[in-house]
């Protein structure tokens, strides 16, 4: 199934998706390849030789968190919520930024140590653009974005608030 600049719409399971070539912002609930969804977009949205610079962004589970091993982890969200924020926030970043595109891909469910959460790509004309929206998109959504997460680890389940996180995040 292809996923590049498809936009998830709230009112649909995951699998029903409806294309949106403004919004390229997505959630899913299944594991994901960081690396094909880059080459997908790139080769169905963007124009070969038009942009200079791609910066991406993978965050990926880690089995430890506020000095504990954390075997999994659930994000949830409000789904009209989260995604009306993620197609925000590329829009946003394309204006800000003078992006040529964008790319945000962010998982929610069940998620496992070495399974990636979080894809942020960003295509400009030169890298100081790409780079500087990249970093932004990814503080923007550790910062802002309308997903919960709760850890499991050795003595139970907790919810963890961004204040709580380890600071090499």
């Amino acid at each position: 199934m292809l996923w590049s600049a498809m936009a998830m719409k709230s009112l649909f399971s995951h699998q029903s998706l409806v294309a949106d070539p403004i919004m390229p912002a997505i959630l899913l609930d299944n594991i994901f390849n960081p690396w094909d969804e880059i080459q997908r977009h790139q080769d169905e949205h963007l124009q070969s030789g038009h942009y200079g610079a791609t910066a991406t962004f993978v965050g990926t589970m880690r089995d430890f968190n506020i000095n504990e091993t954390v075997s999994h982890m659930t994000l949830e969200h409000y789904p009209a919520m989260t995604q009306h924020y993620l197609d925000t926030l590329c829009s946003q970043s394309i204006e800000n930024y003078d992006l040529d595109d964008c790319l945000v891909i962010h998982r929610f469910g069940d998620i496992h140590p070495g399974e990636p959460i979080v894809l942020t790509a960003a295509w400009s004309a030169h890298r100081a653009q790409a780079f500087d929206a990249c970093r932004y998109l990814m503080e923007e959504l550790k910062a802002r974005a309308p997903l919960w997460k709760k850890e499991v680890t050795a003595d139970g389940e907790r919810w963890v608030h961004n204040d709580q996180q380890t600071k090499e995040e």
